[in-house]
This record gives structure tokens, C-alpha cells and sequence, in this order.
């Protein structure tokens, strides 16, 4: 096997130029009942498929594994590598990395992680963990039966998770891949009805309509407010009251035009499960594709569900699981972390950055944030690219930056006020006054009287970049840890 691996190391590395040209399809893990692992691909004209992967230990690099092994031959149309004797529990974690020759060039699929959360039949039915059949078990010969291996055991989580009153390791506690035929029939999910304001004050209000679910993919379309209504809505009133999910009685749902304060002009959706799930620690998987155009920021987060520590200027904090910026000059810039505070330099501090070869709106991606007791971690298609550490709690780094509501964090942990139950939200906004940085490209100042009817007035400027400007996700995993 290390000649094998030598062999493929340096083949691996004659292929580096190539690499990019062909992307490997993603590999299968199943844990089988009552033990064994399975790792399938789908054939795509490999002459050779290997498999290299570690138990509970991350790869060093390109290193060989606890498994690694060549495949050489496929079968009904699929490479499969099988360990028969693998004795998996539920959280456990296999990291691996998988490498295949197509038409005499390597290829490698690196940064693998996958975690078991369930157990499979040979057949590939999922098996129910609360009622494990008896495993088969075949005498041997002579005087003593092979050892009988009991089933996994739940060990406890400390993730939480409403109205449950504890939960396995490991335990897929939330999914969605949005086969469902429209947004009525998503019964975990809730669409905002409302006129956004601070701490941010978004240029566009949140509608229902601008949701759509079709063919397994949730998309969130934001557009021009007048190609709604008309060109003079903007400079009237506009009541949401009836079905507003913002605070009634406040701008949130009813809002008139008075000079240059025009009402919103753009119109697009937001999605929470506020109502239905909410969890405190876990790891949060989201497939998507970003939206592409000026002033567009796309919503991948968990918010507070009981602003503990206040509501205004993020006191009770927002994680961001995954963003870049619609602008081309940021749309290779992706960032994903809390947000503990409107104002810079604070906002920013705690953000993780990671540059893209392209533009993260091009095409869909796996994005994944692991929120912990001591810290969060950040990873993008596998690739782990960001920690965000409290040290000795929040409060002591945001003070030193004057942070005016920091205090309130020391009633709680060293997370505080990431140590409560967050819930999930997906959607898309447009300009406001905190996420884009003044520039000389930028038509709008940051907390001018008229920023939002300057937006309005180079509205011919930036519509027509907004070539994409839909979030499109297929995809919400949530998992304990």
C-alpha cells in the first residue's frame, strides 16, 4: 500500500495543472448495520477510483489513512470501496480525501469530512435506532461463537434543541431539501411579511411572493418595488398590518413616504424557522448558490430567538453562517461569523474571510458552521477556513473597542450572547447603511438622511448588473454535536 500510495502521490502531483479542469464526484459514506463502511461514486469513465480516509483523526495533507485502498475495476456503474469490519458508532467521523484517473489524468476531491448519523441495511434502507434488529450472527468452527457486538449506545449531546429534552451525538436534529411543491407546504419554515429597519435599515421591504420552491430548490428573488406596483408606490403608503410579521404598530408594517424618506425600492424575501426550530450549539450545513449583482447581500444565518441580551444593535448577536457581497470587485470574498455589534470596527472584528478562485455566486456550494461552547469554525466545500475563539469571553475584546452594550455579556458564558437558542434564516437584502463600506462607486453614504432615495436614483446603474440576483438553496442540515 505505500508503494501504491507513492505511486499516486506522484502521479497526483504531474496532474496539479489539470486539476482544476474536472471536479470529482462526490463520495457516498454509509455505515452499515450492524458494522461495516461503504464508499461509493458514480462512474464517470475512471480507469481507477482510491479511497483514503482516517476514524476520528484528521488527515495530515495528502497521508495514506487508516484506509487506503485502490479500486480498479467499477460495477453496475459504481466504484465502491467496503471495510466489512469497521465498527462504527453513531458521531463518529471519517476525514478522507478520494483521487480517480479519467482519460490518463489524476484527480483528487480533498477535505472530506462526513459524520454517521445513521445506520444503514445492506440494501441501503435506513435502519430505525429505536428498534435495531438482532444482528445475524453465524457459528464459526469450533467450541466458541464469534463476539456479539452490541449496538451503538446514545451518547448525550450538548446541543439543544426545542421542546426536546436531550439529544444523541452526532443526531441529525434538523433537515430540509425543499421537495415540496410550494412555499404553503414547508411546514418548518415561516415567510417575513414586513418593512425592515435597524440596526441596519435594509432598502427593501420582505414579501411573501418573492419565495418561490421549485424542483427541490428554494429561491429568494429580490426586483424593483415599482415593477410591482408602478413607478409612483414608492412616494405613497404602504400598510403590511394585516399580515405583518414585524412589530405592528411601528415602521415595520406601515410606513409613508415624506420626501426624500421614499418607501423601499426593492421587494424581496425572507424565510425563518423562528416558529417552528430553534437549537444552542450544533453544526449547521447549508447548500447554496449566491446571488450576483450590486448592493445585494445574501442571508445565511442564525439569529436569537429570545434577544436575552437586547435587540437593537445586535446585542444578543447574529451568526453568519456564509456571505459575499453581490459587487464583482467582492464577489470572491466570502465571510461567515458573528456579528456582535452594528458599528465598525467591531461588526467586522469576529468575521472570517476566505477568497474564492470565482465568483461564490457561479455555482453552488457547501457551506458549513460548527458552533461550539468555546468557539465556532468555518468551512466552505470541506475546507476548513475560519475559528472565531472568545478567549475569556467577547466582552473583554469588545470593550477595548467601545462597545457600548458589552457588559451585558458577562452574565453569561465565555460565548455570551452566543450561548442561547438561535433559529434559522435565509433571504436576500439590498444596500442599507452598514453592510456596503463608502467608496466612490457606492452612490449612497452610510447613515445620510437621503441614502435610500440615492440608492433609488442609480437604480438604472445597478439593476442591470443584477444578472443572478436570486439566493437559490437546496439544501438545510443541522446536527448535534
Amino acid at each position: 500500500m505505500e508503494k501504491t500510495f507513492l505511486i499516486l502521490s506522484t502521479i497526483c502531483s504531474l496532474c496539479l495543472i489539470k486539476a482544476g479542469a474536472y471536479t470529482v464526484p462526490p463520495a457516498k459514506l454509509e455505515a452499515i448495520y450492524p458494522k461495516g463502511l461503504r464508499v461509493t461514486v458514480k462512474d464517470d469513465g475512471f480507469s481507477l477510483f482510491a479511497f483514503h480516509g482516517n476514524l476520528n483523526q484528521e488527515m495530515e495533507g495528502l497521508e495514506a489513512g487508516h484506509w487506503a485502498r485502490d479500486i480498479t475495476k467499477a460495477k453496475n456503474g459504481v466504484w465502491t470501496f467496503r471495510d466489512r469490519n469497521a465498527e462504527l458508532k453513531l458521531g463518529d467521523k471519517i476525514y478522507f480525501w478520494t483521487y480517480v484517473i479519467k482519460n490518463g489524468l489524476g484527480y483528487r476531491q480533498d477535505n472530506g469530512e462526513w459524520t454517521v448519523t445513521e445506520f444503514v441495511n445492506e440494501d441501503g434502507t435506513p435502519v430505525d435506532p429505536n428498534n435495531l434488529p438482532e444482528p445475524e450472527v453465524t457459528s464459526a468452527p469450533g467450541p466458541n461463537p464469534p463476539p456479539y457486538n452490541p449496538p451503538p449506545v446514545c451518547q448525550k449531546s450538548i446541543t439543544e434543541v426545542q421542546g426536546l429534552r436531550s439529544v444523541c451525538q452526532g443526531a441529525l436534529i434538523f433537515t430540509e431539501d425543499f421537495n415540496k411543491p410550494n412555499l404553503d407546504k414547508l411546514n418548518q419554515w415561516d415567510a417575513e411579511v414586513m418593512l425592515p429597519r435597524g440596526p441596519d435599515y435594509p432598502f427593501n421591504a420582505y414579501v411573501k411572493d418573492a419565495v418561490t420552491v421549485e424542483n427541490g430548490e428554494l429561491k429568494i428573488k429580490p426586483t424593483l418595488t415599482e415593477s410591482r406596483f408602478g413607478d409612483a408606490y414608492i412616494d405613497g403608503e404602504w400598510d403590511l398590518t394585516s399580515s405583518c410579521t414585524g412589530q405592528v404598530g411601528t415602521q415595520e408594517c406601515h410606513q409613508v413616504a415624506s420626501g426624500a424618506n421614499i418607501l423601499p425600492p426593492v421587494t424581496s424575501g425572507k424565510v425563518t424557522t423562528r416558529n417552528r426550530f430553534s437549537f444552542k450549539y450544533g453544526r449547521i450545513d447549508v447548500k447554496a448558490k449566491l446571488p450576483a449583482g450590486n448592493w445585494l447581500m445574501p442571508e445565511i444565518n442564525l439569529e436569537p430567538r429570545d434577544n436575552v441580551y437586547g435587540k437593537q444593535r445586535y446585542e444578543s448577536g447574529l451568526i453568519r453562517v456564509a456571505f459575499a457581497r453581490g459587487n464583482p470587485p467582492f464577489a470572491k470574498r466570502l465571510y461567515g461569523g458573528p456579528v456582535l455589534t452594528d458599528a465598525e470596527p467591531y461588526r467586522s472584528f469576529l468575521l472570517k474571510e476566505h477568497h474564492g478562485i470565482d465568483n461564490w455566486s457561479k455555482d453552488f456550494h457547501n457551506y458549513s458552521l460548527i458552533w461550539r461552547p468555546n468557539g465556532i469554525q468555518l468551512l466552505v466545500d470541506g475546507v476548513h477556513y475560519g475559528d472565531v475563539n472568545p478567549g475569556e469571553g467577547f466582552y473583554y475584546t469588545a470593550k477595548q473597542q467601545a462597545v457600548p452594550h458589552a457588559s451585558m455579556w458577562l452574565k453569561g458564558s465565555i460565548m455570551a450572547p452566543l450561548d442561547q437558542m438561535f433559529y434559522i434564516s435565509l433571504g436576500v437584502r439590498a444596500g442599507g447603511i452598514n453592510d456596503f463600506a463608502d467608496n466612490p462607486d457606492k452612490p449612497w453614504t452610510n447613515g445620510a438622511s437621503k441614502a435610500v432615495y440615492r440608492f433609488y436614483q442609480h437604480q438604472d446603474s445597478w439593476y442591470r448588473t443584477w444578472t443572478s440576483p436570486e439566493l437559490v438553496v437546496d439544501s438545510v442540515n443541522v446536527y448535534a454535536l
